[in-house]
Order: structure tokens, then sequence, then C-alpha cells
């Protein structure tokens, strides 16, 4: 399978004739590496509200009849605004889908959709091609993290699937702000203990501008993961 770092925190993930868009923020995004017409994902997944990840959810979900997971406030305004086909989790939640699962999890955070829904942020476990992908929304460090491993474990049983043993690929923010620095997500990159890293949530605007080959440099001399530093539009298969 494939993850497409599509600028921000939007990814896109690619198992055979399954695609999925995690928190499709492309228009008014300057880093986007896509415009929203220019995909077509079966399902789109999201961590929280904020319109730098909820995004082009509508516009996508009707043009393309995509089913959309969210947690279930953003659920039910979204199923209000005409989309057919909605999950709505809580956190804890596992739901199954033709290609694989998604479990939300938590995330520090906070969350307010652009039409002021408030809701509760989330991460994301995600299993699909065989392969366990944590995208951890937008959040500081906190100590539950090192539950990240675990938490996949009982989202893979949920679906049937045999437990991994490690998470294959985090998604994660550094660039500060809003979210945990690139300093913070060095340990939180060893709390979660996935294999490898590919962060995200930086240099799309001046106050999350960072270092990320130094977040690099810092982790992976730490021992705690490897680190795959993508710009928009790159590929890594894990």
């Amino acid at each position: 399978m494939e993850i497409r770092f599509l600028g921000h925190a939007a990814f896109e993930l690619r198992e055979g004739d399954a695609t999925v868009l995690v928190d499709p923020f492309l228009t008014g995004n300057p880093k986007a590496a896509v415009g929203e017409q220019e995909l077509s994902p079966q399902t789109i997944l999201l961590t929280h509200g904020h319109a730098d990840h909820f995004g082009d959810t509508v516009t996508i979900a009707k043009r393309c009849g995509s089913t959309v997971v969210a947690i279930v406030e953003i659920a039910n305004e979204l199923a209000a605004e005409g989309i057919e086909h909605v999950h709505d989790p809580n956190l804890g939640g596992t739901v199954l889908l033709d290609w694989g699962f998604v479990k939300l999890v938590p995330a520090w955070h906070t969350s307010t959709t652009p039409k002021g829904t408030v809701n509760t942020p989330a991460g994301l476990i995600i299993g699909i091609g065989g392969k366990v992908i944590y995208h951890l929304g937008d959040t500081g460090l906190f100590g539950d993290l090192r539950l990240a491993n675990d938490l996949a474990r009982s989202g893979a049983r949920a679906a049937g699937w045999e437990a991994p043993a490690q998470i294959d690929v985090a998604l994660m923010c550094i660039g500060g702000h809003y979210t945990m620095d690139r300093f913070d997500a060095v340990s939180a990159a060893a709390l979660v203990g996935a294999r490898t890293v590919i962060p995200c949530h930086y240099d799309t605007f001046p106050p999350i501008t960072t270092d990320a080959q130094a977040f690099k440099a810092d982790v992976e001399t730490s021992g705690a993961a490897s680190v795959a530093v993508l710009a928009p539009g790159e590929t890594y298969s894990p």
C-alpha cells in the first residue's frame, strides 16, 4: 500500500482499488499537492473539525459518493449536509470498512467545525492492506500515547485481523503553536513506538514553521523510529 502526503495533515492511502483520504484540507492550503477535484476517494476519515482538517470533505463526498467516518457530532453535521454514507463512532469505537478498519483514539486538542459544531478531537488508527497507520491528529504530547500499540491491537482484533506487533507508520504533527512541536514530537515518537514516523502539520503557515530534518535526526539518534520526511505529493510504502 502507498501513503501519499498531500500537504499539511492531509494524506491519501491507497491499497488495490481502495483510496482513503484523511483530513482533506486542499482548497486554501498553500502546500496542497493536488486540488480536491483530482481526488476520488471511497472513504474520507476525519480527525477533528477545524477548517484545516475538515477542509473539502463535503464537496468531495458529495461528488464521489464517499463514505465519511468522523466522531459523532461531526458525523451528524455531515448527515444534515446531505452526505449519505456516514459512520459516527466516538472515542474507542472501531468502524469496519470494505478495505479494513479505523479506530478513534484520544488526542489532546480542541475542535469546532467551520459551522460551529463543537466536538472532541481524535487520532485515527487505520488498518489497510495488512498495515496499521496511526494518524495522531492535532495533539499535544500526553502520556497515554504509550498505549498506541495496545489500541492498535484491540482495533485489529475488533476487525478480525491478527493483532499487529507494532504500528507500521505514525503520521505525526510537529509544527508547534497549535500542536506539539518537534521537540515534544521526539518524545511522542518514543511513546508511540511505530516502526516509521512521517511528520506533518508544519511549514504550511508561519506559526508552524519548523525543521523537519532536525526532527528526523533527533528521532533516529534516539532509536525510537525511522523517519520519512515527505514533500507534498511524495509517497511512502511501508
